[in-house]
């Protein structure tokens, strides 16, 4: 296998997924609106309740508004996954994905290359969130600056912390497009995706320390705690959290980092003919 093929195969089907993108603009705003009425409506009703304490990776006191924006940066990427994996059974049944998988490449190249695409959608999606989060005055990470000599102070966001959060964003991105395919491969037809993708992302997001720290609900329920403790929704949304503050949580790198590898190959069983569940369903089919 020559090193342009792979090359070629990559950039069509990352090239595919950004296209399919662009061409369905709502897509994009419904990713939007979600975390914003999050951030908008519900923190704005419980800012002056709920103020978190000094806890890394802060170093002063918090508004809830900042504390849940990295929890709504992990919802994007959970949906955007989510959503990747819906278009996967789509193009399954639809044939596309099917005649992709009959080529010569090697199918955990074409999952990899897919899984890449959607991790790229969902970085578009993160970043003008959080673009939108400064333009209504969150107290995030930013700079200062003077434009021009005796001009006056501009507040912009913080590059460093836009860079840092950067490789966060790709592996949590990873981690949960891989588990979107290991769901995918499950799915037998279409219609029964939507009550699954309810089913995975609501208790992942609730259960998890998105909303609130786990000290906190540690004092409400410690069966609570406990399963946010087991959720790898959670150690994404603290690896977001400390990487925006130029900071590493190394326990929640190391399970995200497992969790990715765990997954990824999960999926490329699942979607291999001669031994994952595609080779269980045409058994059963035949």
């Amino acid at each position: 296998m020559r090193t342009g093929h792979l090359i070629r195969a990559f950039n069509g089907i990352v090239g595919r997924e950004m296209l399919r993108f662009l061409q369905q603009r709502e897509r994009f705003f419904a990713a939007m609106v979600r975390p914003l009425i999050w951030l908008v409506v519900f923190a704005a009703g419980f800012r002056a309740a709920l103020g978190v304490n000094i806890q890394p990776p802060y170093e002063t006191y918090i508004t809830y508004q900042v504390y849940i924006t990295p929890g709504l940066l992990a919802m994007i990427q959970l949906f955007n996954g989510m959503q990747s994996s819906l278009s996967m059974v789509y193009d399954r049944e639809m044939g596309s994905m099917r005649v992709l998988l009959t080529t010569p490449l090697p199918r955990s190249y074409l999952l990899f290359c897919r899984l890449f695409g959607s991790v790229l959608v969902s970085l578009v999606q993160a970043y003008a969130f959080l673009f939108v989060a400064y333009l209504f005055g969150i107290d995030l990470p930013s700079v200062s600056v003077r434009l021009s000599e005796g001009g006056p102070l501009w507040t912009l966001p913080d590059p460093v912390a836009l860079i840092t959060i950067l490789p966060a964003l790709i592996l949590t991105g990873m981690m949960f497009g891989a588990m979107g395919m290991v769901i995918s491969s499950t799915i037998k037809q279409l219609e029964n995706f939507a009550g699954v993708m309810n089913f995975v992302i609501f208790p992942m997001f609730f259960a998890s320390s998105a909303l609130y720290p786990l000290w906190k609900m540690r004092e409400g329920s410690e069966i609570l705690y406990y399963i946010c403790l087991w959720n790898p929704f959670t150690y994404a949304v603290e690896l977001i959290r400390f990487a925006y503050y130029q900071q590493i949580d190394w326990e929640a790198l190391a399970v995200v980092g497992g969790c990715t590898i765990v997954f990824l190959g999960l999926s490329a069983w699942a979607y291999d003919p001669s031994r994952g569940i595609q080779q269980r369903k045409a058994g059963a089919a035949a």
